[in-house]
């Protein structure tokens, strides 16, 4: 899999929105190889879009395409200022990304030691996951030492309840995870825009 991450600011979140919508009916169907995508704007204007295509040619193949150009050209006057990209084939799914969810919220953070932070996870992941039923999935990319997760929940107001409740009862596992990952940036996004091929 080839991983696309786009991250930028829009002053005009509807018009961004209006537009990334014009995707799905005009560009979707001429698109071999993409995936899916999970994306959204955050209160602060952050905008952030996960692409996955089967592989970077795929992906190639569908910048190169005249009309993803031109779509692309009229969604940058959207952003305030150029967006940030990163590529990646490094990646990994527990549940694998929802399009069911009505919140995502994604990390992105710097690893110190990532086979410390795969090798505790694997210990503790599956209880953690256990206890959070409104957790539906998750996506994690690599960048380098950089990871961006993004974790797809049932509601907003179930995910912070459960975080309340998560806070108290994993303390300790919570605690050492933070130290192995790093502080996070997040980017909640309270209207996401799911779409899987």
């Amino acid at each position: 899999m080839f991983v696309q991450v786009i991250q930028g600011k829009t002053n005009d979140a509807e018009g961004f929105q209006r537009h990334i919508d014009t995707w799905e009916t005009e560009l979707k169907p001429g698109s071999k190889g993409w995936l899916g995508t999970t994306g959204g704007i955050a209160s602060d204007g952050t905008t952030v879009s996960i692409v996955r295509f089967e592989s970077e040619d795929a992906a190639k193949a569908n910048s190169d395409r005249p009309e993803q150009g031109a779509w692309f050209e009229q969604l940058s006057k959207y952003y305030d200022g150029a967006p940030t990209f990163r590529n990646s084939t490094d990646t990994d799914t527990v549940g694998a990304p929802s399009d069911d969810a009505g919140f995502v919220q994604v990390m992105i953070y710097e690893v110190k030691d990532r086979p410390a932070l795969e090798a505790f996870e694997a210990k503790v992941m599956p209880e953690l996951m256990a206890s959070r039923p409104d957790i539906s999935g998750s996506f994690r990319v690599w960048d380098g030492s950089t990871a961006i997760d993004a974790i797809y929940f049932e509601s907003e107001a179930k995910a912070r309840e459960a975080e309340k409740k998560m806070a108290t009862e994993m303390a300790e596992q919570m605690q050492q995870l933070n130290a192995l990952a790093g502080e996070p940036t997040f980017i909640d996004l309270p209207n996401p825009i799911l779409r899987s091929a």
